[in-house]
This record gives structure tokens, C-alpha cells and sequence, in this order.
């Protein structure tokens, strides 16, 4: 059983307990039937207001590591007056106050802090925390990312809110003309079967509706568990030695070197090239995760 901390650290790190299509949203939402549609009501009215001009000196917070890069990648840090936990990029947003944890947001500091937009990421920030702060009077911005280019989508949702358009307009061209250019570049009719997992202990993988099978399509690659009933299946390695994915990916912040131990066992039955990636970059919704597609997708096809 992973606790509840376990599940909020996969939420910020690996998006993939909390994508879109996981069952984690749709707890929360049952838990609040009888309100929703009038707390959805309030939220977007909320984020229709905050269409009006804001003040010179105005102050957001943040609740989500996400939320907190674009608010850099669009140049408003002068702004910025606190985010959540996990907040570590660019760095100087790790000196800044925190507001939000797995717990949920600290309703208390938000309101005392006074700002006049509050980012909030709709799949992983509490439906109930969010309900609260637009109770409250305060803006609040609800995105929610269920595909990669919903990242530049709500980029510039977010711009055209706080009058930066025009640097929105500049990083999602760079960022869709890059990821379609990886799409055309890596499609194929035959997908490479790779095993994507975080860690080994347990090992887990990833199922097709999982955000890191996102990134392994524009790479013309697949889950090797595609037929899993979950998003995310617990396997064994005589799983994966049976199925004898084309390649290996761990998101994980171990050397390649240290990952191998654990496969070195099982080399003898399993020849598939190991390839790591960022697990802070590839399960974040920033603009960055497109630089570590092209790693993922040139070592998935070059390995392959």
C-alpha cells in the first residue's frame, strides 16, 4: 500500500498518479457531487474576473511546481510572492514561502499573503482547497493538463490574463513546432515496446492512459504493459522478461550506472539498452519537458 505522502510525491514528481485520466480526480469529485456544479460555477467565474487588468504591483500565488515555471518562463517572478512544495526551478523559486503541500494548500498564509491571482492546478491542487479560496473572494486561475499540448494551451490562458502574450506567443511556437517536429520525425506503425518505470521497489510501470506514454507516442514508442487494466500496474521482472521490451526507461535521478545493478542479474535473458531521464522534467507540465523529449525519443530509436 504507498501512503499518502508516497502519493503526493508521485503527483509532483511523476505526474502519472494524478493525470487526467487516473482515478485520483474522480474521487475527489464524487466526494464533492453534491457541490460541484456550483463550485465549477464559482471557479470560472473567478477566472473570468481576473480578465480585467490587474493592479501594477499585483502578487500571485502558486500551488503547483508547474504553475511556478511558467510564471518564470513568462518573466512574472517580480510577482510571485509563493508556491508550492517541489517549486525547485528555476532556483530562486526554492527562497520563496510555501503555501501548498500533499496535505493540501495553507488557506490561512494564501489569504493573509492577499494576492490577486492564485494559479491552482485542476487534477492535482484539492477541489475542496480551490472551492475555499474562491469562496473567499479571491482569483483563482484553474488549469488542467491532460495532453502535452495543453501545455501551451494554458501557457498562454495564463498570458492572456496577466498581458504577456507576447512571450507566450514566442515559447509555445518553439515548444509545438518542436513537438510536432518530433511527432513526424519518430512516427511509426510499429511502436517500440519499452518498459518505462520510477523505481524498483516495488516495480512499478506505466498502463496506456499514463502521462509517460504520452511522451513514449511522440516517440514512436509504447508501454510494453499497454493492455494493463491500470494506469499504473505493479509487475515483477519475470512480467518484463516474458514481454522483452526493446528498451528500458527509468525516471529516476540515479546514475545509469547504479540503475543497472538491478537488471545486472537479468542481463543474461534481457538485452534491452537502459536509457534515464529527468523524472523532475518529464512528469512536470513546463516548457522544459520538451528538450528531455528529444533525449528520450533519440535514445528510445537509436537503442532501439
Amino acid at each position: 500500500m504507498i501512503s499518502r505522502l508516497t502519493l503526493f510525491v508521485v503527483q509532483f514528481f511523476f505526474l502519472c498518479i494524478v493525470n487526467a485520466s487516473s482515478a485520483a480526480p474522480d474521487i475527489h469529485r464524487e466526494a464533492f457531487d453534491a457541490t460541484n456544479n456550483t463550485a465549477t460555477a464559482n471557479i470560472e467565474n473567478a477566472a473570468k474576473h481576473t480578465e480585467s487588468p490587474l493592479p501594477k504591483d499585483y502578487k500571485i500565488v502558486s500551488l503547483a511546481p508547474h504553475l511556478t515555471e511558467w510564471v518564470y518562463s513568462l518573466g512574472l517572478d517580480k510577482h510571485l510572492v509563493a508556491v508550492s512544495d517541489y517549486s525547485d526551478f528555476p532556483k530562486e523559486a526554492t527562497l520563496l514561502p510555501r503555501v501548498a503541500d500533499y496535505q493540501g494548500a495553507d488557506i490561512a498564509s494564501i489569504v493573509a499573503l492577499q494576492p490577486n491571482l492564485v494559479l491552482a492546478w485542476d487534477g492535482g491542487n484539492k477541489p475542496q482547497d480551490m472551492n475555499k479560496l474562491v469562496a473567499l473572494g479571491l482569483n483563482v486561475f484553474k488549469s488542467r493538463i491532460t495532453t502535452i499540448d495543453d501545455i501551451a494551451t494554458e501557457i498562454t490562458r495564463l498570458a492572456n490574463l496577466t498581458h504577456t502574450q507576447s512571450k507566450a506567443k514566442e515559447l509555445t511556437a518553439h515548444f509545438s513546432t518542436t513537438l510536432d517536429e518530433l511527432r513526424i520525425r519518430y512516427k511509426s506503425t510499429a511502436p517500440t515496446s519499452v518498459f518505462y518505470y520510477s523505481w524498483t521497489a516495488p516495480l512499478m510501470s506505466i498502463g496506456s492512459n499514463a502521462w509517460a506514454n504520452q511522451l513514449l507516442k511522440v516517440c514512436g514508442a509504447q508501454t510494453t504493459f499497454i493492455d494493463s487494466p491500470v494506469d499504473y500496474p505493479q509487475v515483477s521482472v519475470k512480467d518484463v522478461l516474458i514481454r522483452q521490451p526493446k528498451v528500458l526507461v527509468a525516471a529516476s535521478k540515479s546514475s545509469k550506472d547504479e540503475l543497472e545493478i538491478f537488471w545486472q542479474p537479468h542481463r543474461e535473458h534481457l538485452s534491452a539498452p537502459l536509457i534515464v531521464v529527468n523524472p523532475d522534467v518529464t512528469s512536470r507540465f513546463s516548457l522544459r519537458i520538451i528538450n528531455e523529449l528529444k533525449i528520450l525519443c533519440k535514445g528510445i530509436n537509436e537503442n532501439a
